[in-house]
């Protein structure tokens, strides 16, 4: 792994670039879409760019990855690199993009931290850089062989065979290949990558976890974002583009072009112990679609489903969570609203409660495996109830749509 020298070089300057990653990569990206423009349009997420939080992502990857390297350099944090290996294979993201994002990170670092960049600092960073690359291209290498992909695009066209509108803001598309071929295999918990051309020409990517099972085809369920101004801050974060798009334009009969099915925080089908999904808004997605295939392969596994949402009109799929918690042989489902709750209290294996969620109010059973699905905010609190609950951190898996800001 990391060289004895570079290890002794990282461990000095760690805390210098850690405190300059900010900086450094707002200037990074400056000088890559300066230089690369069609990768703003047509890769990275413009409305992750314009409120920030796509370099807080990467300046937290970097840090972490260095960082492990020099507390355990025999080792390296393969849980952090699947997840973005398995977000870079569903964007297509390709092996001959790696030295361009090292070009214009290492001009960036050099500019913001000056003589304290080195022959031997530059030398160092380096290693680091292509220890992390190199693990990352090998597994995207893999994943995207293992999904079938042909001549290195992960593009596929699909029709939308059909539009359901599960609540004001929330929409689900059933998709079907346009070449009447197989969909390829998917695991219960798993997102695809969706591609659309914007009115200004953008082609413009988001990830949508798959949603149910369709027969011959594939369903997402797509939120509309609304534009949110911060507290304190003067501009606001911008609507969804994609969203939007996909919600006013994107009728039957259009085409999408998406990804191969990926995502390595997937329904575990080993052995029988109990189940945890925990989600809030949009995050119930993936859960939807775990407790569809549990459902429908008869498990008789113990099951708890806990949501959270402003109001049961604004919960998605709030029927069928009803509908599969009755269906299956041992499973409840706790719900918190902010508003609109009623008189809660348990209906069958339903409890409704009015507030935000609280899981150290649920019975979980030992030997729980527990999937964690919304905002970063809401996960942090939720994983922090269940460690107080007495539930161990390998335990618990969750999935960021995204950028992950450090959960």
């Amino acid at each position: 792994m990391l060289s004895t020298e570079s290890a002794k070089t990282i461990t000095a300057t760690l805390p210098a670039v850690r405190g300059a990653l900010g900086e450094i990569t707002a200037l990074f990206y400056e000088k890559l879409f300066a230089a690369r423009p069609e990768l703003l349009r047509d890769l990275f997420n413009r409305g992750n760019q314009a409120n920030g939080s796509q370099r807080q992502a990467l300046a937290g990857s970097i840090a972490v990855f260095a960082g492990h390297l020099v507390a355990h350099p025999d080792s390296r944090p393969d849980a952090m690199l699947a997840r973005i290996a398995h977000k870079h294979a569903s964007l297509g993201v390709r092996a001959d993009q790696y030295p361009i994002v090292r070009e214009h990170l290492f001009a960036a670092i050099a500019e913001v931290l000056g003589d304290a960049v080195t022959d031997e600092v530059v030398r160092a960073w380096d290693e680091v850089y292509w220890l992390m690359a190199h693990a990352l291209i090998a597994l995207e290498k893999r994943l995207t062989e293992e999904a079938g992909v042909r001549n290195g695009s992960v593009w596929r066209p699909y029709r939308v065979a059909g539009r359901i509108r599960e609540t004001a803001e929330v929409t689900t598309f059933l998709l079907r290949p346009v070449d009447g071929a197989p969909v390829p295999p998917s695991r219960p918990g798993q997102y695809v990558s969706v591609q659309v051309q914007l009115p200004d020409g953008a082609r413009q990517i988001r990830q949508y976890s798959l949603s149910g099972q369709l027969d011959g085809g594939l369903q997402i369920s797509v939120k509309r974002v609304a534009a949110v101004r911060r507290t304190g801050e003067p501009s606001e974060d911008p609507a969804g583009e994609v969203s939007g798009h996909l919600h006013a334009h994107v009728h039957d009969g259009e085409i999408l072009y998406v990804s191969p099915p990926f995502g390595e925080v997937v329904l575990s089908e080993d052995g029988e112990g109990p189940l945890l999904f925990a989600s809030a808004g949009i995050g119930c997605t993936p859960m939807i679609g775990m407790l569809s295939h549990l459902a429908a392969t008869g498990s008789r596994r113990r099951i708890l489903t806990a949501h959270a949402d402003r109001s049961p009109a604004a919960h998605p799929f709030r029927t069928d969570l009803r509908r599969l918690t009755d269906k299956l042989s041992d499973a409840t489902a706790d719900l918190w609203y902010e508003e609109g709750a009623g008189d809660g209290g348990p209906t069958g294996a339903v409890t409704v409660r009015t507030g935000l969620m609280d899981l150290t109010r649920l019975a979980i059973p030992s030997g729980t495996t527990a999937y964690l699905c919304g905002p970063v905010p809401f996960m942090k609190a939720a994983r922090a109830q269940l460690l107080a609950s007495g539930l161990p951190a390998e335990r618990i898996h969750y999935e960021v749509f995204g950028p992950d800001l450090g959960l």
